[in-house]
């Protein structure tokens, strides 16, 4: 497009949006990346920042009016480039629409503005004795609208689900400004096709989430139990999470990390978590009955030959959750991150991992791997320098995501697809999918102009 029409789209943003629009170059650079680690090839030409609904509106009829591109932004937290933008197109930050709007204890909902924090979120709700479920590692500082627009997971999703079992109904404003409610408050809605679930986990690529009806939970009572369990190999480790899940238990939280990533914690703390362990697996269970079913998890772990820790103190616990939450920190502090994202079904996890240890032998790469142990979620990662993915990291990485389709898995648990997984995309889906799905981006946004290259490959 002529710098001129450019020029002209900028200057309507700025008398849509009076204060609200940032078009220096320089101060545009943070919108170039997110925390995938990857990078555009230059500054977009505008951020705007809306503060209501119609703002968004406004900036979606300026720029499908031009044909210029909208890349949507929560926090820019995402793992696989879905939030990072380009030269000629504009960022829609919504990171100033971020209050709650209503608390309802007696539906148990509430609805909220998408740029609120999902920490934040659960601050305020616990003085009405309410939660909203998603725990993703990234909760104080990814945004709720984020969240949705990732379908996003974390460490509680084998007991609570992923984001999508906690929204009940969205507003989207579509490519051309139109606003769509989908969704229902009520707790059953069954009328016509599902689009609030169509959107969630969209990234962007569909609409602009401007408002969030959630689902909430009562906050949990009782007692928290937390176990760390030290395994002498990977194997015992993958047995006894998989025998927890046949015999019914059901934590709250289940974790698995590998030797690789106990080394990379030790490397950036100075402090080895697990020595002489080859796996340290955390679980916490809650509610009425948390401290029994930690027990008989205990148990099993012994049986294992783990070496196993169990408390109630909340000063303890947190500490043993430090042990799982620090493993993104150490890998982020060791160079640039490709943070995989495959899930497999919970019985097969042990074979994902021997994949995972073949791969490295065959690239002579060291993949440290955590994994959502509770639902068969693996983050195998690498590590590199500089800003662009080796190709023969993208080899192992292609052969990983092989491995997870043949053991009837999927490419992203939790992650989405962005930039960084499109070209496996047909893989999954199938050429027939492949293609049903791209008619459905063309009906909700004919020009392509919402996150383009995002999801499918251009």
């Amino acid at each position: 497009m002529p710098l001129a029409q450019l020029a002209a789209v900028v200057e309507s943003l700025h008398a849509a949006l009076p204060g609200r629009v940032e078009a220096d170059p320089g101060r545009l650079l943070p919108y170039t990346t997110d925390r995938s680690g990857h990078r555009s090839a230059g500054a977009p030409l505008a951020a705007v920042y809306p503060a209501s609904v119609e703002d968004v509106q406004a900036v979606c009829r300026i720029a499908s009016a031009a044909g210029v591109p909208i890349v949507g932004r929560g926090a820019g937290t995402g793992l696989a480039g879905g939030a990072i933008a380009g030269p000629g197109e504009i960022v829609l930050s919504l990171r100033d629409m971020d209050r709650i709007l209503e608390v309802s204890e007696a539906n148990r909902l509430a609805v909220v503005q998408p740029g609120i924090l999902n920490g934040d979120l659960n601050r305020a709700l616990a003085g009405h004795g309410l939660w909203w479920a998603p725990d993703p590692a990234s909760k104080d500082i990814s945004t709720v609208g984020g969240n949705i627009a990732m379908n996003a997971g974390g460490l509680l999703c084998a007991k609570y689900g992923v984001t999508r079992e906690a929204v009940l109904a969205l507003k989207v404003v579509l490519a051309d400004g139109t606003l769509l409610s989908v969704g229902h408050r009520t707790v059953k809605g069954v009328t016509g096709y599902d689009l609030c679930a169509l959107m969630i986990g969209s990234e962007g690529t569909l609409g602009i989430i401007v408002e969030c009806t959630l689902k909430l939970t009562p906050l949990v009572t009782g007692e928290t139990a937390t176990l760390g369990a030290f395994f002498a190999t990977l194997e015992d480790a993958v047995a006894a999470v998989t025998e927890v899940t046949r015999q019914g238990h059901v934590p709250a939280i289940m974790e698995l990390m590998d030797r690789r990533t106990l080394d990379c914690v030790r490397q950036h703390t100075g402090h080895d978590v697990a020595p002489g362990a080859e796996a340290y697996v955390l679980v916490q269970c809650d509610g009425p009955s948390a401290l029994a079913t930690a027990e008989q998890i205990a148990a099993l772990a012994r049986g294992a030959g783990a070496t196993v820790q169990t408390t109630t103190d909340p000063k303890e616990s947190a500490r043993l959750v430090g042990f799982r939450r620090s493993a993104f920190p150490a890998l982020e502090a060791m160079g640039t991150l490709l943070v995989e994202d495959i899930a497999v079904p919970r019985d097969r996890v042990g074979e994902a991992f021997a994949a995972v240890r073949r791969i490295e032998e065959k690239y002579q790469v060291m993949i440290p791997t955590t994994c959502h142990a509770g639902d068969g979620n693996l983050h195998p990662t690498f590590v590199f320098t500089g800003e662009d993915v080796p190709e023969h990291v993208w080899a192992a990485a292609g052969e990983i995501f092989a491995t997870a389709l043949d053991l009837g898995g999927t490419l992203t648990g939790e992650h989405g697809i962005g930039l960084l997984k499109r070209r496996w995309l047909g893989d999954e889906l199938g050429a027939e999918q492949y293609a049903l799905q791209r008619e459905i981006k063309r009906v909700f946004d004919p020009h392509g102009i919402l996150n383009p290259g995002k999801v499918f490959a251009e």
